[in-house]
């Protein structure tokens, strides 16, 4: 049968059911049980009357004996019916009535527990009642990812897989509040509309608000607000939240993402790798209840204390590169080698970040990069011993950096400079370059404590889940495509 007929058929049952003065889809339901408290704890529930509900997932018939499984969040169990029950009262269906339910129906069922003849856990029922009628039929099988990505609520219903990753998703960023927490942080929400964007090298969203008449940005991070809030005052914040980042779709980027970023006050980098190295570990094992993986091609154990390598001395060891005088056609000659395709017109500062990139997708780790060069990070504090290199740092886990952070820049005149660089090299066509945001130095002027500052994706998660980032989220954007 096609999709339609199938439909045409389920809209008559209906109909039957309307006739019969049935709500189809009733607002109330009444439930005294879950389905994994019945099976888990049988038992306890056996020969107890109990009201269950869920989707059916099966329905078979045997004469007079009917048989149901019904599916909620928790599990799954078989209901029993007898025909003697030919049609129930008012509000409900009756064993000769189950030719009116589809799989795929949401129902309420009110029975004993007890066991079958095979011995099979069962809610013994005379009556159920219609809570939700389906005009669809889930399929059988739903492997083609395009269209279980675009239809994601059929997917989870079909492969519960991907409904159980989102919920260790779920604990993923619990945990992540919970240890932040307990380290004396507070989580503040801060603006998503930005007049001025910044704290990443990413190129924004635009929109427009007509209340006002202007064009914001979408924030590509959710840094300068945050250190405005040290300037104000507080001393541990964090936000977790979304971003949004005008860039393309691959394994490791989605343009809109959860991300999280913290600022604590009085602390530098020492300070944040000791302490994000414990976070990251904290939150890799209430997640998954492990601290080793295997993700792609590395075997990954995060249960050590990890080294310490520096940005120049890797690439000085891997591809010779003195990143503080950088020969422009040797690091292209480099790119061109590995087959990175790359507008090679940009500054030597980005074609040493897409060098490094070649050394960093061959590092199983973990480790930390520190001391990256003062031309890449606008918004670190330069490093006392070598001011040509930042107090900055990263973890490097199979592959990826999982993570960023710095001592904060908090010289106001310092920062100013920078953010100058940084908008020339926008103003000559390098749309990720961060814009000059004025406010914040002046807020930098008013002061603000010295500080470490950290931020992550979720693209941590996706990593040590071993998926990409459209299998890790709940519904991954796509062209838009009408049926």
């Amino acid at each position: 049968m096609l999709l339609e007929d199938y439909r045409n058929e389920r809209i008559r049952k209906l109909e039957e059911i309307r006739k019969r003065g049935i709500d189809p889809y009733p607002a109330k339901s009444h439930r005294t049980a879950k389905i994994a408290e019945i099976v888990e704890h049988f038992d306890e529930k056996q020969g107890q009357e109990v009201s269950i509900v869920g989707r059916i997932v099966a329905i078979r018939s045997f004469g007079k004996l009917i048989f149901l499984k019904l599916r909620d969040y928790t599990g799954e169990v078989q209901i029993f019916m007898k025909g003697v029950n030919e049609s129930g009262p008012d509000g409900f269906l009756g064993a000769k009535d189950i030719k009116l339910l589809d799989i795929g129906d949401f129902i309420e069922a009110t029975g004993v527990v007890d066991k079958s003849q095979t011995g099979e856990i069962s809610v013994f029922s005379n009556f159920v009642k219609l809570l939700t009628k389906s005009l669809r039929p889930l399929p059988e099988k739903f492997t083609n990812k395009e269209e279980r990505y675009r239809r994601r609520y059929v997917d989870m219903n079909v492969n519960p897989e991907v409904r159980e990753r989102l919920v260790r998703r779920s604990k993923f960023w619990q945990a992540t509040r919970d240890f932040m927490n307990k380290h004396g942080f507070i989580e503040i929400n801060i603006p998503v509309l930005e007049h001025t964007t910044g704290g990443a090298d990413a190129e924004p969203f635009v929109t427009h608000m007509n209340a006002l008449d202007e064009d914001f940005y979408l924030r590509i991070s959710h840094e300068l607000p945050l250190k405005r809030l040290l300037g104000g005052g507080f001393e541990k914040v964090y936000d977790i939240g979304p971003r949004f980042r005008n860039e393309g779709v691959d394994d490791e980027h989605l343009p809109e993402h959860i991300a999280f970023e913290s600022y604590a006050a009085y602390q530098d980098y020492e300070d944040g790798m000791k302490l994000y190295e414990e976070m990251i570990k904290y939150v890799a094992k209430e997640t998954w209840g492990t601290l080793k993986f295997h993700v792609g091609e590395f075997d990954v154990d995060l249960d050590c204390e990890w080294p310490r390598i520096k940005y120049a001395d890797l690439l000085k060891e891997k591809y010779n590169v003195d990143v503080f005088h950088p020969d422009r056609e040797q690091l292209i000659s480099i790119l061109k080698e590995n087959n990175v395709e790359t507008n090679f017109d940009v500054s030597e500062a980005r074609l040493i970040d897409h060098v490094w990139k070649l050394i960093r997708r061959t590092s199983a780790g973990p480790y930390w990069l520190i001391e990256e060069p003062l031309s890449l990070s606008p918004l670190a504090k330069k490093s006392v011993e070598n001011p040509l290199v930042t107090e900055r740092f990263h973890p490097i886990i199979a592959g990826s950096e999982m993570g960023n952070g710095f001592s904060e820049l908090n010289d106001p005149l310092d920062q100013l400079e920078r953010f100058q660089e940084q908008q020339a090299a926008r103003d000559a066509g390098d749309a990720e370059a961060q814009m000059l945001d004025m406010d914040f130095v002046e807020m930098l002027e008013y002061g603000m404590p010295p500080a470490c500052g950290w931020g992550n994706s979720e693209r941590n998660f996706w990593l040590l889940e071993g998926v990409p980032g459209r299998e890790a989220v709940p519904f991954p954007t796509m062209k838009s495509k009408d049926d």
